[in-house]
């Protein structure tokens, strides 16, 4: 599995090397040991994140077009391991981190059930993505326990982010949809 870093400050990306044949194929989705590896000396908020801190592990499924985000976490934050089962999905991460060279910043990445790519997302980042393929399954692997009170987000939309879908939108969730924008945001922070 090679490891290579992005654009954002301590964000990951992650390259398995499937071994493939007439059969299929069959590859590494996680290895503890090169996780701890290349988070070596990293810290995200405060706190090193080790291969042992992901306690939970979720799966969504979305369709053509839907835009899932932008979301992230408020008081310790979240990191998460971030990777396409099914299909494929424009992954963006956003750094709102006050601290950080590269806060602000936004960069886009393509993961897919091809290449396997996944992302470790440090905490102190929003998060989203829209699915590229009739169907996407996007699996989340975080280091803490879900709590709705620590929930925050901005509009995928919202004009100050910019970004810039691949497609047109078909769905988002009323919450999505009713989110608020990135100034809102920087003044809770």
């Amino acid at each position: 599995m090679r490891v290579e870093t992005a654009d954002l400050a301590d964000v990951l990306v992650f390259r398995p090397e499937p071994f493939r044949d007439e059969r299929g194929l069959f590859t590494r989705t996680f290895d503890a040991r090169i996780l701890d590896n290349a988070l070596a000396g990293k810290t995200s908020g405060g706190s090193p994140v080790r291969a042992v801190d992901f306690i939970q592990d979720s799966q969504s499924r979305s369709v053509l077009g839907v835009i899932r985000g932008m979301h992230g976490r408020s008081g310790r934050g979240e990191a998460k391991l971030v990777r396409c089962a099914h299909g494929a999905v424009h992954d963006v991460l956003v750094d709102i981190r006050r601290d950080s060279p590269t806060f602000g910043m936004q960069q886009a990445f393509t993961l897919d059930d091809v290449d396997f790519a996944h992302l470790y997302v440090p905490r102190g980042f929003l998060h989203g993505f829209q699915a590229l393929t009739p169907t996407a399954d996007v699996c989340y692997r975080i280091d803490r326990e879900h709590d709705p009170a620590e929930d925050v987000a901005v509009a995928y939309d919202d004009p100050d982010l910019g970004i810039v879908w691949p497609m047109p939108v078909s769905m988002v969730s009323v919450r999505d949809a009713t989110a608020g924008g990135w100034s809102q945001l920087l003044e809770s922070l």
